[in-house]
């Protein structure tokens, strides 16, 4: 597994390295999930406007904090952001079929705080680490995956 570290200075220079990541994903045809970590504030949201953006989605993207998930169309796909913050385990997402939608076809699922989720996800994932070093400055760890991340 190989790491990809950036370190951003700032909320622009998150979303360009978010952008970047879209860009190479969006060629897959086959679904692609990717683990957001972080504590709160360090810029996990950030990161998911910056690829929405890049894959030309004009929404207004917030967290789905209460509504768990928000759906994007992206021609040929679907992106997905799933924010996990306020539930327990896998079993408080029961209702949105997250297993189907880990198969779908030119899907891109970002999920916020996966290790709540652990139990479920895909074996292979691209997990994304953001650290705070100080008040704008983050640290990205960008890697792929085949464990499970757990809780």
């Amino acid at each position: 597994m190989v790491n990809l570290v950036k370190i951003s200075k700032n909320t622009k220079e998150t979303q360009k390295v978010a952008g970047d990541l879209a860009y190479k994903v969006i060629a897959s045809r086959n679904p692609v999930v990717i683990a957001l970590e972080g504590e709160l504030g360090a810029g996990k949201t950030t990161f998911v406007k910056g690829f929405a953006k890049a894959l030309g989605i004009k929404a207004k993207i917030k967290s789905p904090t209460f509504t768990l998930m928000k759906q994007y169309q992206i021609k040929p796909a679907s992106l997905y952001h799933i924010d996990c913050y306020r539930i327990r385990d896998h079993r408080d997402l029961v209702t949105l079929d997250l297993k189907s939608i880990f198969k779908s076809p030119n899907s891109v699922i970002l999920i916020e705080w996966p290790e709540r989720i652990g139990k479920i996800l895909p074996k292979k994932l691209i997990r994304v680490h953001i650290d705070h070093i100080n008040h704008n400055k983050r640290k990205i760890t960008i890697s792929q995956t085949i464990k499970q991340l757990s809780k």
